[in-house]
């Protein structure tokens, strides 16, 4: 694939393997100490470490790692292109809210953007989705080994979702990324 406009074919071929890996873990030895020789070492180091310390360097990283891949791997020309249209249409849809059959014409227009938006971005997903499975099955598989500790009041989930969004939203911004 040499263009950046991704497919959903190949983000079906990526959630299939990605739900594979997931369901078949625990039953896949070689897999699972594979991912923990490698993860251990690295990312289970920062965890014992200091856990909320070494859990937001993880994030930070992943973040900056899916930031990047997001950039480079997708059109942002085109992708911002969309946006800058589907404000447009916002914009429209405000100045005719008292005029329901204009209002359903601009509706419509706005959901063509959906799958235009979507397919531009799946090419990112193919590089990050199997990576991020075999991350989270590792991170599951250590908070259980080390009884689950909350980090702050919250499971790490939580706290890896609350983390990513922070990061990725001001990494997205600073390197200008759709």
């Amino acid at each position: 694939m040499t263009n950046k406009e991704g497919s959903f074919k190949l983000i079906g071929i990526v959630m299939v393997l990605s739900l594979i890996i997931a369901a078949f873990w625990d039953q896949l030895p070689w897999l699972k100490n594979s991912i923990n020789a490698v993860l251990d070492p690295s990312a289970g180091f920062l965890l014992r470490w200091d856990l909320i310390g070494g859990m937001l360097v993880i994030v930070f990283i992943i973040s900056l790692l899916t930031t990047l891949i997001q950039k480079y791997a997708t059109d942002q020309k085109a992708l911002k292109e969309l946006k800058k249209e589907q404000k447009i249409i916002q914009e429209e849809m405000k100045k005719y809210k008292d005029h329901p059959e204009k209002l359903m014409e601009l509706q419509k227009k706005q959901f063509e953007f959906i799958p235009k938006t979507l397919k531009l971005s799946t090419r990112a997903l193919a590089y990050t989705g199997i990576p991020f499975i075999l991350f989270f099955r590792w991170f599951n598989d250590y908070f259980i080994l080390i009884g689950n500790p909350p980090l702050w009041f919250m499971s790490w989930f939580i706290f890896y979702l609350i983390s990513t969004l922070i990061f990725s939203s001001l990494l997205k911004k600073w390197m200008d990324v759709v």
